[in-house]
């Protein structure tokens, strides 16, 4: 949910239905390309969406080996989509980032998202099927955090299959929420009938496995805080990804830290929320192994929140720049070239007035859409 968390951020206004987003006043065009790419994604979950059932009872093998076929399939076909992708790797990786291994990261990428819609079927129930296929490893550090009686942050990245898998936390008997927005309900170039889509194929399935609703950070939902802190006094567990770009609104509020070898721009709002409610933040990222099937999640020892709030960030940010440096493939902004000049990890491509941002992905983020939302 998507992806998910953290993005307390709130960014310029979505323009109104119906006119660019530079605000000519004059008709969207939508051209034939995208109708048909979105055509191509609500047939692929439509198809895999009636086989819920049958598919949390055929070898694993063989649904996630259809999904890498698919993510090939978009990977050769959607050549923009390709071409953004190898470009912003090598673009923030650095030059020794070859074209090749480049071109392998972004198959890896199209591939993974597209793994991500097993997943999410794979909730079906109370999760059984995935849970067999994914090893927690540190849940020792998030019991002995909920045991101090104040609940317990999983601070993460819009970084692997973390909607999914942190399903499976509460499916285990770990009471979650997460801090996160569907995207699809505030995307003005979506119609109703598409949000009513969403709504009934993916935000209904990840719902099932959450404690309360999505917590929804938006320009001036002050509540947000006492939600979030709500849920902590009750000694459960928040979820929070801090990797999106802050909205304009909120840029006064975030800071820099060092991420990817820039200087980032983020929203703090992890360590605002510990340091209001007491409750210890660990660190979560979730590895997809080689067989594309089976998956890791690792929970972190609480990371200290010491210091300024800026050094206190620092360290969570910095297990972020590992985690997308370890298994570069997993992190979801390779796809989003404007957030990740909002993030300052890329110069602006556009124009002030013109440029066309993009709504930041969310804990309701279906990051295996892997459509155009701009």
């Amino acid at each position: 949910m998507g992806k998910a968390m953290g993005e307390a951020a709130t960014k310029a206004a979505d323009p109104p239905r119906g006119r660019r987003l530079g605000g000519t006043g004059r008709p969207r065009t939508v051209p034939v390309e995208r109708l048909l790419r979105k055509a191509v994604v609500v047939a692929y979950w439509l198809a895999v969406a009636p086989l819920a059932r049958l598919a949390a009872r055929l070898p694993a093998s063989l649904a996630y080996r259809v999904a890498c076929w698919r993510g090939d399939w978009t990977f050769w076909y959607w050549a923009e989509k390709r071409s953004e992708v190898v470009g912003n790797l090598r673009r923030v990786l650095g030059d020794e980032l070859g074209p090749d291994e480049a071109e392998r990261l972004a198959r890896d990428y199209f591939r993974l998202v597209s793994c991500e819609v097993i997943d999410v079927m794979r909730l079906r129930g109370r999760a059984g099927s995935l849970g067999k296929l994914v090893e927690i490893r540190g849940r020792e550090h998030l019991d002995a955090a909920l045991a101090g009686g104040k609940g317990a942050i999983l601070c993460s990245a819009h970084f692997g299959s973390h909607i999914g898998v942190f399903s499976l936390l509460h499916a285990g008997g770990y009471p979650l929420t997460t801090i996160g927005r569907w995207h699809w309900n505030y995307n003005p170039g979506l119609s109703s009938a598409e949000r009513r889509f969403w709504d009934l194929i993916y935000a209904r399935r990840v719902l099932r496995h959450r404690q309360r609703p999505n917590i929804e950070p938006l320009p001036g939902r002050v509540q947000v805080a006492a939600q979030a802190a709500a849920a902590l006094r009750a000694n459960e567990v928040v979820t929070i990804c801090s990797d999106a770009p802050p909205y304009d609104a909120d840029r006064t509020r975030a800071i820099e830290v060092p991420l990817l070898g820039r200087q980032a721009t983020l929203l703090p709002g992890v360590v605002t929320l510990a340091r209001l409610t007491g409750a210890p933040v660990l660190m979560a990222f979730v590895y997809r192994s080689a067989d594309y099937r089976h998956q890791v999640l690792e929970i972190s020892p609480p990371v200290p929140m010491q210091g300024e709030t800026a050094t206190a960030f620092g360290r969570c940010v910095a297990a972020m720049d590992a985690a997308i440096r370890t298994s570069p493939a997993h992190w979801f902004y390779w796809g989003q070239t404007d957030d990740l000049a909002s993030l300052g990890l890329l110069p602006a491509a556009r124009s002030a007035g013109t440029a066309a941002v993009s709504p930041q992905p969310s804990a309701g983020e279906p990051a295996a859409l892997l459509e155009d939302r701009r």
